[in-house]
């Protein structure tokens, strides 16, 4: 675990000395605060956090393969990776300790949008539980969304490669259960299955489902396992 640790401030040092890490994370809270209080004056008999909740998702299949792009394609090109991995740190540790770099950066992101709900709650009753449920839903997301681009950027030692890559995936993730059209069936409830949106939407509800829980945890296992895999083939 301290070798996890160890790797994990050594990330985050990485990021809150990069200039790209602070345009991106510049960038995500703009688009989606502009949004917020455009739909705000819009609807502003409405103390609610719906339409923050539903559009964020899709920013994020965006932010997140931006901010993972480099953990692993950037050391692989600078040859730091090799270096990294003639230390007593195991495969699976160095995954890791980049993933959760990675996902506090996420988590350091979504307590700068709390001001949406305070000033929400200044203005009506809002349900504080349907909005804790949203927020447990963006950390789920954007933490699947961190693994599959810890993923993609294993497979390469070029950053513009890794996030189109991790971007093609979650942009398929995110709208899979929108591509079967009027369908119905199996083949729907797959769609659906396999859908992060769908899962997404349900925790936005205010119903935090062991269900969508454990998608979300399976889908950051399986990529986090296939970087480790590459990582590892590196060895040989």
């Amino acid at each position: 675990m301290g070798n996890i640790l160890l790797i994990t401030r050594r990330e985050l040092g990485t990021y809150f000395n990069s200039v790209v890490a602070y345009i991106v994370v510049i960038l995500f809270l703009v688009i989606t605060g502009a949004l917020f209080w455009l739909n705000f004056f819009q609807e502003i008999s409405v103390v609610s956090l719906r339409a923050f909740f539903s559009q964020a998702p899709l920013f994020l299949a965006f932010f997140a393969p931006a901010i993972t792009m480099g953990l692993l394609a950037s050391e692989k090109r600078s040859g730091t990776l090799e270096l990294l991995m003639t230390m007593p740190v195991s495969d699976l540790q160095i995954v890791v300790g980049k993933f959760l770099a990675a996902v506090v950066l996420l988590g350091v992101v979504f307590l700068m949008t709390l001001p949406y709900p305070l000033t929400l709650s200044m203005l009506g009753e809002l349900d504080w539980g349907a909005v804790g449920a949203g927020y447990i839903g963006l950390m789920l997301l954007g933490a699947t969304y961190a693994a599959v681009g810890v993923m993609a950027s294993s497979f390469t030692r070029d950053q513009v490669v890794a996030i189109l890559v991790a971007f093609s995936i979650c942009f398929f993730l995110y709208l899979v259960d929108q591509l079967v059209g009027p369908a119905s069936g199996a083949a729907v409830r797959a769609a659906e299955y396999l859908s992060t949106s769908y899962h997404f939407e349900n925790i936005a509800r205010g119903v935090v489902d062991a269900r969508d829980v454990f998608y979300y945890l399976s889908v950051m296992g399986v990529s986090l396992g296939v970087a480790t895999l590459s990582v590892g083939a590196r060895r040989w």
